[in-house]
């Protein structure tokens, strides 16, 4: 190679273009920022008077719900419209490659968490069986609804994706014999889509909430059908491809800050791991997606008093039930039609992307890339939805631990959370959906090669994420009200 084609090394000299490029996209960005608190600022009023979730009532709105809600759409849009400045594509790459590496935690670590994880399940289980059938004096019930899929799903998202390690199906699996059937190409993820819905569909109509023995029993179901699934097809291509349960925490943890690779753990900026090509890779992995945004979204919507009803009023499902809709069917038809509506609106927002950023690419394509984004609006929703939950059974959980089989008659709790404790909940929705709005813009910036049709092809899908964002603060801001006939669902 002659010297005329040879590289010359970088120096602070040649340096200084990208970094003042970094220190205009600084500038942006906190300026975006700025104007994005302020904005905050202003619904504020409405966030304080938000309530906690589940099972507690909340103050109403200090404000016009209407008020309320366009505000938190208009500071999702504003931030589009303010991320829109940031056009340098060498400082986008660098906020997403932004961070370094820890050391490894060791393989005996891993190998006592492993086992510590399938004690626990076999304690969950047994007591379940066993213990009291008061719902929350059960430690069954506790560990699963409050433990796990309170605290835990939000370590996953929150700080990394420990579920590989902690998988107690898994450890179970492994020495198993498997005859490693060939897992057909044509399948896709379309069976944990599958699986996903029919999880959430018992948790939401069935009583496993409430009677323990009843989730002790979809707890040894569940194993029986994973360690099945195992043996037909393998450890890896089961939980890889098929297990609903390791796809969300597998998700999840790209929004987290921290990752184990080969090299040690990986720490990033959260989030910004969901810019990666290869993350969402079929129309079956965006259905499971939008399956993961929809459950939530539903398990909350049953229970508003728009839909159970409150003070006389039936609500939608009183109204229909009562016109003669079998409950069982208006159920399943809302959760199953929600869902369309919800891919449809997606691969509507896709089909925008492709027309307003005026490319060859195909709308299933467009689709893929931007799904990872809708990733951090899940997870936010997913903690508004059960932070209070957690926090306010915390108690109890310590208190029936500590005696599992003869837990006290009334076990504590703690009771009467903030006022201010709602704005939490709220700005969890919110910092959800400005985290997929950057997503969004940097994948954009990946996808087109003109800055203005990167620009342009966010507009049906900030469009989406606006809609989202208001129907989502309406849902945490309503009071509880009991989803109603849950009960003449299974005769009980």
């Amino acid at each position: 190679m002659t010297g005329r084609h040879r590289r010359r090394p970088p120096t602070a000299d040649s340096d200084r273009p990208s970094r003042r490029r970094l220190g205009r996209g600084l500038r942006r960005v906190g300026l975006a920022l700025l104007l994005t608190s302020a904005l905050l600022a202003l619904a504020r009023p409405a966030l304080a008077h938000g309530g906690a979730l589940r099972g507690a009532s909340r103050d109403s709105l200090a404000v016009p719900t209407w008020l309320f809600l366009s505000t938190g759409g208009g500071v999702v849009g504003a931030s589009f419209l303010l991320a829109s400045f940031v056009t340098d594509r060498g400082f986008v790459r660098a906020v997403h490659d932004w961070g370094g590496l820890l050391p490894d935690p060791g393989r005996a670590v891993r190998l006592v968490a492993r086992l510590l994880s399938v004690v626990v399940l076999a304690v969950t289980v047994a007591v379940g069986f066993v213990g009291p059938d008061t719902a929350y004096r059960n430690l069954a019930v506790l560990v699963v609804w409050v433990l796990w899929w309170g605290g835990y799903v939000a370590s996953t998202y929150l700080v990394a994706n420990t579920w590989p390690t902690l998988n107690p199906w898994r450890t179970l699996a492994e020495p198993l014999p498997s005859l490693d059937r060939d897992y057909p190409d044509g399948w896709g993820a379309w069976p944990s889509v599958a699986a996903l819905l029919l999880l959430i569909w018992v948790e939401v109509t069935a009583p496993v909430a409430d009677a323990p023995s009843l989730l002790a029993a979809v707890i040894v179901g569940y194993t029986v059908a994973t360690l099945a699934g195992t043996t037909v097809f393998g450890v890896d291509t089961w939980f890889e491809r098929v297990d609903p349960i390791a796809r969300v925490f597998r998700y999840y943890g790209r929004v987290a800050p921290f990752r184990r690779t080969d090299d040690g753990v990986e720490f990033r900026l959260p989030g910004m791991a969901l810019s990666e090509t290869r993350l969402v890779t079929d129309r079956s992995e965006v259905a499971f997606v939008v399956a993961l945004l929809w459950v939530t979204t539903y398990d909350g919507f049953v229970g508003t008093p728009l839909w159970a009803g409150a003070d006389g009023n039936p609500g939608i499902a009183g109204v229909l039930v009562g016109a003669g809709v079998p409950a069982v069917l208006l159920y399943l038809l809302v959760f199953l039609v929600g869902y369309a509506g919800f891919l449809v609106a997606y691969f509507g927002a896709a089909e925008l992307a492709r027309r307003f950023g005026d490319t060859y690419l195909t709308r299933d394509y467009l689709a893929r890339r931007f799904a990872p984004s809708l990733l951090a609006i899940a997870a936010g929703y997913q903690l508004a939805h059960n932070l209070a939950t957690v926090l306010t059974l915390s108690p109890t959980v310590l208190s029936v631990a500590a005696a599992p089989l003869s837990p006290p008659q009334n076990p504590p709790l703690l009771a009467g959370l903030p006022a201010w404790f709602g704005g939490l909940e709220l700005t969890a929705v919110l910092v959800g959906h400005l985290v997929a709005v950057w997503v969004a813009h940097a994948t954009a910036f990946d996808v087109f090669p003109s800055r203005m049709q990167a620009v342009r092809s966010q507009y049906g899908v900030t469009l989406v994420m606006v809609l989202y964002t208001m129907t989502s603060l309406w849902i945490v801001s309503q009071p509880y009200a009991e989803p109603p006939f849950l009960g003449g669902l299974y005769g009980v």
